[in-house]
């Protein structure tokens, strides 16, 4: 019974090899997300009208719109308006170039693309909550803008946004799931494609279930453990 329950049927080695691609997908979303939130927050709060109106329309347009729509939009979009963009070279300069966006990089840019929106908010909140005082006070002790930043904003900013970090994180770890309907073959596609060949959809999507629930629970304590690092010194009650 048990050696019946863990046969794979031969599928199990591209489905952990799938498991890979969904935390490399994951973690490099998360490094464009978290890179366009920094500056789509900056920009909200900049004194500049034409950059806070950029930042608005990005959160905007990108809250408003369905993921999984965004997503497609993207990939498949992006394909057509680079073709225009070949064609068009073709008929000026004679210059015949193709290019193929691939899925994974494509998964990546629209994951990390959607949830920037998302951390823009939670930074701008962030670094709202940081008391202008110690700001104030670390330029009156001669530190220029950059050691502002790094040694009394970032820290303290960091601070109150890991929560807000870790349930965008959370979900998007989730949102990785999507990319399958655009062709890459992460673990949801391939444990997809292996129920439909063996007709044992539980075999193949529990596994599938735990590897997600056992990523969100490491990603849970890493979030605390990086919440108590920036908490130190801070007084609670």
């Amino acid at each position: 019974m048990w050696t019946q329950l863990f046969d794979f049927k031969g599928y199990g080695p591209s489905i952990f090899e799938g498991a890979i691609v969904t935390v490399e997908l994951g973690l490099l979303s998360l490094t464009l997300a978290f890179a366009l939130g920094l500056l789509g927050a900056t920009a909200k709060l900049s004194s500049n009208p034409i950059a806070r109106g950029i930042a608005t329309l990005y959160t905007t347009l990108i809250r408003g719109v369905p993921d999984l729509v965004m997503m497609m939009l993207i990939y498949f979009g992006g394909q057509v308006l680079i073709n225009l963009f070949t064609d068009w070279l073709y008929e000026a300069y004679e210059y015949d170039v193709f290019f193929n966006i691939d899925q994974f990089v494509a998964g990546v840019v629209a994951i990390g693309f959607i949830f920037g929106a998302y951390m823009t908010e939670t930074f701008r909140g962030a670094f709202l909550a940081v008391e202008k005082g110690q700001l104030e006070a670390a330029r009156a002790f001669g530190m220029n803008p950059r050691q502002v930043f790094t040694h009394v904003l970032f820290p303290q900013m960091m601070r109150h946004a890991l929560p807000g970090i870790g349930n965008n994180w959370q979900v998007m770890l989730k949102t990785t799931a999507l990319v399958s309907v655009i062709g890459l073959s992460d673990m949801v596609r391939l444990a997809s494609e292996a129920s439909k060949a063996t007709h044992e959809p539980f075999k193949f999507f529990i596994p599938v279930v735990i590897v997600y629930l056992a990523l969100t629970s490491l990603s849970e304590w890493l979030i605390l453990s990086l919440t108590r690092r920036y908490s130190v010194g801070v007084q609670k009650g």
